[in-house]
């Protein structure tokens, strides 16, 4: 790093580490004296570097150990709306997209009241599978409604945009606003299985429901993302760039 070395900066250079794996979910952070002794910067500007990672979702703090990497569930969508921003995609590094499957289905129990239509309402659906390094991270079904797909034609074709709802939101003309992540437990299905790599038998994965809203009320995509893992959480994200 040169000289007079921002807080942006030491952001950028650990967020890349966690990005690429040489910083794991649960790895400790460098001490911010460490941080300080590095780049050669006073504790003001590690302490704000630290800050910015913390409210981008990559690292949290834990009682007893200081500042550690945050698990993926909470790389949230506030940092991909971000990163998508900066670098035009919303995968990051490491990542791919391919896509397994795309068609009009129609909305069931769990998308139909999240999208605010009838259940058997056609609407589009993307499935498609993340890998990081590699290996696959997560399966996600995307959902949208008519009015997305009428100025976002390219999700009809099975090609990954790195930011399928950000064009959407772009053609549409009105910011993301906010995330609704609601996440349970489940068995995965046969067909979650062989596209995760997973054993056979009975897998516990984890299910997570993302609802994302414009700034002018409209819901831009309904997302079910199975992992590996089990837990129970329900949380709202605000999308909205600050003044």
């Amino acid at each position: 790093m040169p000289e007079n070395t921002g807080y942006a900066e030491i952001a950028a250079h650990y967020r890349r580490q966690i990005q690429d794996g040489a910083l794991r979910p649960g790895d400790a952070m460098p001490s911010l004296r460490k941080v300080c002794e590095q780049f050669g910067v006073a504790q003001t500007t590690a302490n704000r570097a630290y800050r910015q990672l913390k409210m981008e979702g990559l690292t949290l703090a834990k009682t007893g150990v200081g500042t550690v990497v945050a698990g993926s569930i909470s790389n949230n969508i506030a940092t991909r709306v971000q990163m998508h921003g900066i670098t035009g995609s919303a995968l990051g590094g490491g990542e791919s997209s391919r896509i397994l499957e795309v068609g009009t289905v129609g909305a069931d129990e769990l998308v139909a009241p999240r999208l605010d239509v009838s259940p058997g309402t056609p609407v589009h659906m993307r499935k498609r599978v993340v890998s990081r390094n590699g290996g696959p991270v997560h399966v996600s079904s995307s959902y949208y409604p008519a009015y997305v797909i009428a100025v976002t034609p390219e999700l009809t074709e099975p090609v990954s945009t790195g930011g399928s709802r950000e064009l959407a939101a772009e053609r549409l003309g009105a910011a993301q606003e906010q995330v609704l992540e609601e996440v349970t437990s489940r068995l995965a299905t046969e067909s979650e299985k062989s596209a995760l790599g997973l054993t056979t038998g009975d897998v516990v994965v984890t299910q997570v429901v993302r609802t994302v809203t414009l700034i002018d009320g409209r819901v831009v995509e309904v997302a079910v993302k199975v992992a590996g893992g089990s837990t129970i959480l329900r949380w709202s994200t605000s999308l909205r760039p600050e003044a």
